[in-house]
């Protein structure tokens, strides 16, 4: 296996001449970056990005959803047709799921040479409950490019303790499809990556699209509470975590909360606010805002996003002391906290739901599990989120497989 990844490493770095591109300053982005907060691009799209790039920006996400978009592009047929005389040993699934590691790494290289900032790169969906394959995967991700990539883990019960062997190895995480303060607590505590997300505009689409406020507000104080309760954690502990305020959907959240450590902006909203604010930030990280909901509402614990109960403590305390071996050692755990609704099991039917509704859940379908107490809103959103990235990672693994066989 080690000649293997060798192999590999040499043909990833082979005739990769990417053009440098050099950056101006712009006051309006130092005004933003003044205020404490780091600015990435989330974006895999090459001129999408430089259209957009500033000196004050230090950082370019993927996912893989933007990943499948540029592979759909067909810009890395001919790559992935030379990849597999590589990995033609391999049985017919590892073999697709080895090109696609080979693709998101080629192109995350490609990023981190144009731009030379940090790039983070996701592991494949198949890896999510598997921490073995999350150590294994990450490491390599690392051993390519140590100073650049960040490493994207996604939250699941193996997610957290995969992570956790990967910062331990010396790896930088990127902790993500987080969705609210109690989450980035267990994952600050449990996980200690160097970043760590509110995937916001999320939060803001699942109650508009169900009726359930207009989705204002509700997004920017998950961020305000998760941002206030990671730098109080990483503030006692020797290791330090990042919060990111993740999928940004109007520009006039990058004024809302100015002074978060991290913005990932999707380049049209980061365009449509260099053209629309004032450029006069200051930092929001203490306001509080009013979140908009509607009657319908009531018992819908709207209010997970941005609280942390004694029980949630209680489980960060006791597993950040003793780290489980397994998930499912964690989600007992967790259930004997009184925390069930953070890692729930689901029938059959309902995780059907959950990939047929997309990113967005229908609110109905889980109405009464919520006022139950046995599912939540944040922990909806995160199933769902890795359902629709797996969607995306399936129709690039379709691809890899239409050229290789």
């Amino acid at each position: 296996m080690a000649d293997l990844n060798t192999r590999i490493s040499d043909f990833l770095w082979k005739d990769l001449y990417e053009k440098q591109n050099t950056p101006r300053k712009d006051p309006f982005w130092e005004a933003l970056r003044s205020t404490g907060t780091e600015l990435w691009l989330d974006t895999g799209d090459m001129e999408e990005a430089e259209a957009n790039w500033s000196a004050e920006m230090s950082a370019l996400t993927t996912n893989n959803t933007l990943l499948n978009n540029e592979i759909q592009k067909g810009i890395y047929d001919v790559f992935i047709s030379e990849a597999k005389h590589l990995v033609s040993h391999l049985p017919i699934n590892e073999r697709v799921k080895e090109i696609a590691f080979i693709l998101n790494a080629r192109h995350g290289l490609r990023l981190a040479t144009k731009f030379r900032g940090m790039v983070s790169v996701e592991l494949h969906t198949d890896t999510a409950h598997d921490i073995k394959a999350i150590e294994y995967y990450g490491k390599r991700y690392h051993e390519l490019c140590p100073d650049q990539f960040i490493i994207k883990v996604p939250y699941t019960a193996e997610g957290l303790l995969g992570a956790r062997k990967l910062k331990e190895a010396g790896v930088r995480i990127n902790f993500t499809l987080d969705f609210s303060a109690r989450q980035n607590v267990l994952v600050t505590a449990v996980a200690r990556p160097d970043y760590t997300n509110v995937f916001l505009g999320r939060i803001g689409a699942f109650m508009s699209d169900n009726k359930l406020g207009d989705g204002s507000g509700a997004g920017e104080m998950a961020v305000i509470a998760s941002q206030n309760w990671v730098s109080g954690f990483s503030g006692k502990n020797p290791w330090q975590t990042k919060l990111i305020a993740a999928s940004l959907r109007n520009y006039n959240q990058i004024e809302l909360l100015a002074g978060v450590d991290v913005f990932t902006m999707p380049p049209r909203v980061a365009a449509a606010g260099r053209k629309a604010l004032s450029g006069k930030f200051t930092s929001r990280m203490h306001e509080n805002y009013e979140v908009s909901m509607f009657s319908s509402a009531e018992g819908a614990h709207i209010e997970k996003f941005w609280t942390i109960d004694d029980r949630v403590l209680n489980l960060a305390d006791r597993l950040s002391s003793k780290i489980p071996a397994t998930g499912s050692e964690l989600v007992h755990i967790a259930q004997e906290e009184g925390c069930t609704d953070m890692f729930p099991s689901l029938s059959k039917e309902e995780r059907s739901f959950i990939a047929s509704d997309g990113k967005i859940p229908v609110y109905s379908r889980w109405e009464k599990r919520i006022k139950e107490g046995t599912i939540a809103p944040d922990t909806l959103l995160n199933l769902a989120g890795l359902a629709s990235f797996t969607v995306d990672q399936k129709m690039l693994d379709d691809r890899i497989m239409s050229i290789i066989s």
